[in-house]
């Protein structure tokens, strides 16, 4: 992993509530780089979000809508907010429930820019 990604995906680690940041392939959901607490399952992760943006481009494809800007899921025990980077990766946060989900999104995207 590069200093300028470990940086990059440091930042968004520190935006309170955020448990973890991966970088991943968005074919086949491997993690490429990560910066995440103890705990963080980083493989699940990256395999599940990579396919969940997968699906979510068939959905908005299919009804004219163009391709995700980003993809938001929040559970009652916490969020992930996905931002594609390129054709072949994607930017991933999870964070505590109680996370600024309008920060996280704005920093992904943010670092997505800078890593292209």
């Amino acid at each position: 992993m590069s200093a300028h990604v470990r940086r990059a995906l440091e930042e968004i680690t520190r935006i309170r509530g955020v448990r973890g940041a991966v970088l991943a392939d968005r074919t086949e959901g491997i993690v490429v780089a990560e910066s995440a607490m103890l705990g963080v399952r980083r493989e699940a992760i990256a395999a599940l979000g990579a396919s969940l943006v997968r699906r979510c481009g068939v959905l908005l494809e299919g009804g004219g809508l163009g391709v995700p800007r980003h993809v938001l899921l929040q559970g009652r025990e916490g969020t992930l907010v996905a931002v594609p980077v390129t054709d072949e990766l994607l930017l991933l946060a999870v964070g505590d429930a109680a996370v600024n989900v309008g920060l996280v999104r704005a920093e992904l995207q943010r670092v997505a820019r800078e890593l292209r």
